[in-house]
């Protein structure tokens, strides 16, 4: 016999469907195996009505799944005749189908709810389900697994025992010898624990909240009593009372804190509160206490937009107890020279489009020269902020010896052809030490316009870019400069073999001095310098392909490009323009260059499809020949070799020097290279060396992949010319899904310190950082 068909509208409450459903079963008890409604479809291996009390029992590996009906597109007659409708403006009325007309689809329904269980009994007149036997309930949310429950069909509220419960993509996972669900997304757990990612089936959790009671309320947090804190089901913190978020989403709260112990700082603790503002903003508050020091607080602030338009700005201030004149231990065994006893640093950055118009905004200010260097480690350290912005901007910060630190506001606009850019400069000078005369020039504003126009039908084009700075300063001689260097330039039909294009253009900058402060200027008011530019350039390209083999798919490129090409710029009296020559640097110019580009590239495919895959190497050489009377004892420059080399995935070398012809002496060198992999091994190394600077410095870092998740990583910054090592860091990491913790030591010829910082997933996570 089969099994027992039902027809029910969807408008009936599931208690009366199963209602229906019950007694049907009394009379096909015998042979039914599975029942359906258009609501729910019951499977079992036995089911059984009982009238007193009104109930329905299935026994074995039973099933019960509760369906909706979705809802139908419309057809496309429909959508037409309403497209139509709002044209015309029209109230179209539907009429009934007539005779020969297409019959509507079939209703679908989705799944919303299965229950699996050993044995069910469906009270009737409580509405409720009790299920005994390796439950399993899923719904669009949850997932959740018991020896045995009580459920509400009504409002989908239950009690289960020795239950897990796995919430919303293993975002949230709660276990507990009790489970009660008390509502949409929140619990009360009785001697269980919660986590806030993914376990496999059995695996112990590698951190964990337990404790005897935890309610888990609609806001996402979690109120636990008599809370322990378990690293791998080992308790390292009790509290009587915690409040911890478990969404997945960015919620209020403390994050974990870093420790650290320091020879200057002594011992600190860094406790960060995160702040949810909004889906597109967040602040983190850094309470950053220095036993030797005192409070420094922090706070930054970020918010997202859009994927272009995002900005993050983050502030420090130290009242420092050692920053005092009678502290000469702390001055003599450092070195430092501050004098300044409140210290800080404010930096931040944002990108913002108006309309047409692109704005980029960078703030660095810093109270003294050895901030950054005193305060390079830690979660609001130099190299941490440093890499934190790289990492969302696309640039970073100054070198943090930079005692001249650019404060910048740029917007730019192009369009046919030109560009518009307009630049407001403020200098930070952080050197306590320096003299109150002539102080940084500042350009508010800078105004460029630049652009390339065709001149009619011929080979000609036309380019000019023109500028206004106003240099103000605090104290020293600033004014208004005012340039306009128009060209004009064309290719040159010396050979179909020859790239050849000749620039002809004229440099005009006028200026107006003005005094700030105390200076004085002692000649006249406005200056102008101007001389023409010449350049003609003569190359060629050379290429050549190459496969390896018949089959293959991979072609390996190779471009050749040898070139000429002579500059001229004439001697000009600049007269009285000394105060500008920080900012507006002249050189005249009688030279020839030459040199010889090399590209290989390659490219998969054939000559229709190619798809370049690699910028595989790059080497570039040039030398240049002065013909100006004063360089004729040596006209020739020091030759340039510029090497750049990819040689496998995620490797990179790039090597660049300036070798001197007749010293037979490398005067500048300059090495960089980069290897990592997808388990997590990175290796880079870096080489600079410059006689004219007295430089000559090696910087490593490392990390290794150990075992199981733990990492090894060190750094170093030694400078071979002071035969002093800048500094040594050495850490130990440990990673699991969805927390980490790192023990990190650091060392300075200044100072001594370590590091604890632990992590979490989904426990205050700012804008934009994943874990």
């Amino acid at each position: 016999m089969p099994p027992c068909l039902f027809r029910i509208s969807l408008l009936q409450p599931a208690a009366i469907v199963l209602t229906v459903l019950s007694s049907c079963v009394i009379t096909c008890q015998a042979y039914a195996e599975k029942a359906s409604t258009e609501e729910w479809n019951v499977s079992a291996d036995k089911i059984v009505r009982y009238e007193n009390p009104n109930s329905i029992v299935a026994k074995g590996n039973v099933v019960l799944i509760k369906r909706e009906k979705m809802a139908q597109p419309q057809s496309a007659a429909d959508i037409q005749s309403s497209l139509w409708s709002k044209l015309l403006t029209e109230n179209a009325e539907k009429t009934p189908l007539m005779a020969g007309d297409a019959q509507s689809p079939s209703p679908q329904y989705q799944t919303t709810m299965t229950i699996k269980a050993d044995w069910i009994v469906y009270d009737v007149d409580l509405k409720s389900i009790n299920a005994k036997g390796n439950v399993h309930i899923t719904t669009k949310d949850d997932q959740l697994t018991a020896k045995a429950g009580t459920l509400n069909l009504v409002d989908e509220t239950g009690t289960f025992t020795d239950a897990t419960i796995l919430h919303k993509n293993n975002t949230l996972h709660l276990e507990g010898k009790k489970i009660e669900k008390t509502g949409l997304d929140t619990y009360r757990i009785i001697d269980g624990w919660a986590i806030t990612c993914k376990l496999e089936s059995g695996q112990t959790p590698p951190w964990s909240f337990a404790s005897s009671e935890t309610n888990v309320r609609q806001d996402g947090f979690a109120v636990l009593k008599n809370a322990r804190f378990n690293i791998r089901n080992v308790p390292v913190f009790y509290s009587p009372y915690l409040l911890v978020p478990v969404k997945s989403t960015r919620q209020t709260g403390f994050v974990f804190p870093e420790f650290s112990s320091s020879t200057n700082n002594g011992y600190g603790v860094n406790l960060p509160f995160f702040l949810n503002i909004s889906e597109s903003a967040d602040a983190t508050f850094y309470p950053h206490y220095m036993s030797n020091r005192g409070l420094m607080p922090g706070v930054e602030f970020r918010y997202v937009a859009s994927e272009t338009d995002k900005g993050i700005f983050t502030g420090d201030f130290l009242h420092d107890r050692l920053s005092d004149p009678s502290e000469t231990s702390y001055y003599d065994s450092t070195g430092y020279t501050h004098d300044n006893s409140d210290r800080y640093w404010l930096r931040g950055k944002a990108d913002q489009s108006f309309a047409e118009w692109q704005t980029r905004l960078d703030i660095d200010i810093v109270s003294d020269q050895d901030y950054l260097s005193e305060f390079d480690s830690g979660l609001t350290g130099f190299e941490n902020t440093h890499n934190r912005y790289m990492g969302t901007f696309g640039r970073g910060f100054q070198n943090k010896t930079d005692t001249l630190r650019e404060n910048t506001f740029k917007t730019l606009r192009s369009w046919n052809g030109t560009a518009l850019q307009v630049n407001l400069m403020a200098i930070n000078d952080a050197d306590t030490t320096a003299s109150d005369t002539d102080t940084p020039l500042w350009s508010l504003p800078s105004i460029d316009y630049a652009g390339i126009v065709p001149l009619g039908n011929t080979r000609f084009s036309f380019d000019w870019e023109t500028s206004y700075v106003d240099y103000w300063r605090e104290d020293g001689v600033g004014g208004h400069v005012f340039d306009l260097n128009p060209s004009i330039s064309t290719p040159l039909s010396l050979s179909p073999y020859l790239e050849s294009r000749a620039e002809l253009g004229l440099h005009d900058t006028f200026y107006l001095a003005q005094t700030y402060g105390d200076a004085e200027w002692a000649y006249n008011d406005t200056q102008n310098r101007l001389y023409p530019e010449f350049e003609i350039e003569v190359a060629t390209t050379l290429e050549r392909n190459f496969t390896f083999g018949a089959k293959s798919d991979r072609t390996v490129t190779h471009q050749m490009r040898p070139y000429v090409k002579y500059g001229y710029i004439p001697l000009v009296d600049e007269g009285d323009l000394t105060e500008f020559e920080a900012v507006d640097a002249f050189d005249n110019k009688n030279a020839i260059t030459y040199g010889l580009d090399n590209y290989i590239n390659t490219f998969m495919g054939n000559e229709e499809t190619w798809n370049p895959i690699n910028d595989y190497a790059e080497l570039n050489i040039a030398q240049s020949y002065d013909l100006r009377s004063e360089s004729s004892d040596q006209p020739f420059s020091a030759i340039l070799s510029e090497i750049k080399w990819k040689p496998f995935t995620r490797t990179s070398i790039s090597y660049k020097n300036y070798y001197d012809v007749y010293d037979n002496t490398f005067t500048r060198q300059i090495l960089e290279s980069a290897y990592s992999n997808s388990r997590g091994d990175s290796l880079s190394l870096d080489y600079s060396y410059s006689e004219i600077s007295d430089i000559e410095q090696i910087n490593a870092t490392v990390q290794a992949y150990i075992i199981n998740g733990w990492y090894a990583g060190g750094k170093i910054e030694h400078s071979i010319s002071q035969e002093e090592t800048v500094e040594a860091r050495g850490s130990l990491t440990y990673r699991a899904p969805c927390w980490a913790v790192k023990f990190e030591t650091r060392y300075t010829p200044t100072d001594t310190a370590v590091l604890v910082v632990f992590s979490l997933a989904n426990i205050g996570s700012p804008l934009g950082i994943n874990f």
